[in-house]
């Protein structure tokens, strides 16, 4: 189904290019977008999770600069039957984290410097276990590819500007066309995404949930991340909007609720979702009595047990707040490390 999925999104997202090419040139720019299309899906399906890690600055990690992180992501995937994926840091002060990849294989989980501050060891682990459903559901290659082209869609608007609308390109719509092509096109590659996005979201959510085996986790880990991202702005999604739909809340300004223009769900919404799956998890009386903050907030409070954690282990040392997450591989002296 995912397979079929994603050759459809290709199909339209080509068609669209095409579209916006014909707008801009005539005939002769319909062939053109379709060999640049043509082209691009090749190099998407190989390369568009590098330029989405790249974009946002992302560095990889190990289990010897980023301990603790790592070892969430390998405790989690080896719960989900998963490989484990390349895990990644983004020097960014807003929580949020994505997933990409072209295959479970070859995917990648990045995570920022604002969420391992932010929120807690378990809200952390759900957040990745989130990200991996990403990956065992293959979100992760449409995602990516849908990036990739509705940028590139977005850019011919703008090129169609500067360029469009002349007596000799064969294009007898004119400067209607060019109109089309710099409002039209960009809207419609983002309507493409959104048809993906929203029910992906709910799907890993639940999915997510049951990897971590904590629906409250995440929900509490979605409320932080919101919250932060309302208060944070991060430049790098700023300058890509057309990746904003790979994080799990969306990293842009101004975008909290369902509507026609959201690239995700209701964090409230998706907070009941979760709420609904921890009752139906617990079971009716046993469920509606647990609080709806699930993690502790006083250090001196047993923290449940998870995936990643041996039973009968006795309790480690405090390490210090200041640098939970091990040496700083960002090379940053701003974060969780300092």
């Amino acid at each position: 189904m995912n397979t079929l999925r994603t050759a459809m999104l290709l199909a339209a997202m080509t068609a669209l290019f095409m579209g916006v090419g014909y707008l801009i040139g005539g005939s002769g720019g319909m062939v053109i977008a379709l060999l640049i299309a043509a082209a691009m899906n090749l190099f998407s399906y190989w390369n568009a999770d590098k330029m989405v890690l790249a974009m946002n600055r992302a560095v990889e990690v190990d289990e010897r600069n980023a301990p603790e992180y790592y070892a969430i992501v390998q405790s989690l995937a080896r719960q989900a039957g998963l490989p484990m994926p390349k895990t990644y840091l983004i020097d960014n002060p807003q929580p949020n984290a994505f997933a990409t990849g072209r295959n479970p294989q070859n995917a990648a989980v990045a995570a920022t410097t604002g969420l391992l501050q932010q929120l807690s060891h378990e809200e952390v682990a759900a957040v990745m276990a989130h990200e991996l459903a990403h990956v065992q559901h293959r979100d992760t290659l449409t995602m990516t590819i849908v990036a990739t082209l509705a940028g590139a869609i977005s850019m011919l608007g703008n090129f169609a500007f500067f360029f469009g609308g002349n007596r000799d390109n064969n294009n007898s719509l004119g400067i209607i066309g060019v109109l089309v092509a710099m409002i039209v096109a960009p809207f419609a590659a983002m309507i493409v995404q959104m048809a993906i996005s929203r029910t992906r979201e709910y799907e890993a959510d639940r999915r997510g949930a049951e990897i971590c085996g904590q629906p409250l986790w995440l929900a509490s880990a979605l409320d932080k991340i919101a919250r932060g991202a309302e208060r944070i702005r991060n430049p790098d999604a700023e300058r890509n909007p057309a990746t904003a739909h790979l994080f799990i809340i969306n990293p842009l300004s101004g975008e909290r609720m369902d509507s026609l223009f959201s690239t995700h769900p209701s964090t409230d919404n998706r907070i009941a979702a979760l709420q609904a799956m921890a009752q139906d998890m617990a079971g009716g009386a046993s469920a509606s009595a647990r609080p709806q903050t699930p993690m502790p907030r006083q250090a001196d409070e047993q923290r449940p047990s998870g995936p990643w954690e041996k039973a009968e282990q006795p309790a480690e040392p405090a390490r210090p707040k200041s640098n939970p997450w091990g040496r700083n591989p960002t090379g940053s002296s701003k974060g969780p490390w300092s």
